[in-house]
């Protein structure tokens, strides 16, 4: 059998990569998510706030955090004021994930700071940081993409994968996910 593979993970190297903290303290959170969060009861934010604060996170105040949540490395986001995170999300923080004030990130979204170079032979890692502007929902089952910017009072509906920058104030689906129409608020 001949090997026409367009990689050779063999020299795969990430021993550049900078996680942010001694592997004794990434097992020990890893340790903690998975024994903590699941066990906590669903109205005890408090506690879930707290562990993810004690591991370097900031997290605002209102913030509601859902059990069965992850966070790769909390250390690298930050949650704004009154944000809540869905059932299921997975906060994938190679790099910096910034979430503003009175956002929505719901269940079983997935937001990814970490990929490769599928130009690289070697198959190697890229990062880049995420941020989610204030008021944003991110509706259930949503992939948003390393580097990408997502801005205030933007809606991504279900099931939508999002590649490229989202404008302020708009409502946007699909995959790849883009704009249909501006979000307008009920003034009643």
């Amino acid at each position: 059998m001949t090997n026409n593979s367009f990689v050779d993970l063999r020299k795969y190297d990430q021993s550049w990569f900078d996680r942010g903290r001694p592997s004794w303290y990434i097992l020990l959170w890893w340790l903690v998510q998975a024994i903590a969060f699941p066990l906590t009861l669903h109205p005890f934010n408090g506690l879930r706030c707290a562990l993810l604060r004690l591991f370097g996170a900031r997290i605002g105040q209102g913030v509601i955090i859902r059990p069965t949540a992850r966070f790769t490395y909390p250390w690298k986001v930050e949650i704004g004021d009154y944000t809540w995170i869905g059932d299921d999300v997975v906060l994938y923080s190679l790099d910096a994930i910034q979430i503003g004030q009175h956002c929505i990130i719901s269940q079983k979204s997935y937001l990814c700071t970490g990929s490769h170079d599928i130009k690289d032979p070697t198959f190697g890692l890229k990062t880049a940081s995420i941020t989610i502007g204030d008021g944003v929902w991110v509706a259930t089952d949503c992939f948003v993409a390393p580097g990408v910017q997502i801005g205030a009072n933007a809606v991504i509906g279900a099931r939508s994968s999002v590649f490229a920058d989202i404008p302020s104030g708009q409502v946007c689906w699909g995959s790849p996910c883009r704009p249909q129409y501006p979000r307008v608020m009920d003034k009643s």
